[in-house]
């Protein structure tokens, strides 16, 4: 009796083992469709079948929920980057004018005409920054489509990259589901046996 529980119970883990096992596999394999004689049916791997979905419903996720094309360039010319924007216009003006001033002006005319428009730049090339970047962005947004970029980003991954990508991220989890399987096979099946054992008695 004890050895026929057994038996039932290590079959019953096998089996549940091998049947996540085989699920985990299933959602990628096989990458292209396999037609089954007389039934009329294919069968493909779920992430193969409804890569473009997927990709699709990425896409709408990362556009609409964590990245806007405007706030991609509202990042880019805001804080550090907009203060060295700053800087390097006022540098090149700057370096211009002086360029641009007669030598025969004074050294002390020449700071002072300098001194002047750095002050202007200094209020005013901020304010003249924001003004273009608000235009650029919308303009930018209606030429970017982020959602077809990481669409079309991912449409071109090749299936057994993504695959292997995903074992990786996942790999513990996955392994995790598998033996998940195999110890409830091994309990289904021992309670099985008990029953069946019980019910001979």
């Amino acid at each position: 009796m004890w050895l026929n529980i057994a038996i039932m119970s290590v079959v019953g883990g096998l089996i549940g083992w091998f049947t996540n096992f085989l699920a985990i596999k299933l959602m990628f394999r096989p990458f292209s469709p396999i037609k089954v004689p007389l039934l009329n049916f294919e069968i493909q791997g779920l992430i193969p079948k409804r890569r473009r979905e997927l990709a699709a419903s990425i896409g709408k996720t990362v556009e609409e929920n964590l990245l806007s094309i405007e706030e991609l360039l509202d990042r880019l010319i805001e804080g550090e980057s907009k203060q060295e924007m700053v800087n390097q216009i006022k540098h090149k003006i700057l370096e211009v004018v002086g360029t641009r001033i007669p030598s025969i002006i004074p050294g002390g005319i020449r700071s002072a005409i300098l001194k002047v428009i750095s002050d202007i730049l200094d209020r005013e090339t901020e304010s003249f920054i924001d003004s273009m970047a608000e235009d650029v962005i919308h303009k930018a947004a209606n030429r970017l489509n982020v959602r077809v970029m990481v669409e079309e980003k991912i449409n071109s991954f090749d299936l057994a990259q993504i695959e292997r990508l995903i074992y990786e991220i996942s790999n513990r989890e996955l392994k995790a589901i598998e033996y998940l399987g195999g110890i409830l096979g091994f309990v289904i099946g021992l309670i099985q046996a008990m029953i069946i054992s019980l019910v001979q008695i």
